[in-house]
């Protein structure tokens, strides 16, 4: 798989096939970080839990 052309992972959910990112063209992309914003939603949340845990082991 070549890493520098982006699947959506709505359109590739449940299906065999990653589908390609449309980028600008998709109401989900973010296009000041040039993300999806599930990507940003799912890297927010791991970054979330990263703390919570730091916070947990003090």
């Amino acid at each position: 798989m070549i890493k520098d052309i982006p699947f959506c992972p709505l359109m590739s959910a449940g299906s065999d096939i990653d589908k390609v990112c449309t980028q600008e063209r998709c109401a989900w992309y973010i296009p000041s970080v040039k993300k999806c914003s599930m990507y940003m939603l799912a890297y927010n949340a791991l970054q979330e839990t990263n703390l919570r845990q730091q916070a947990v082991k003090k």
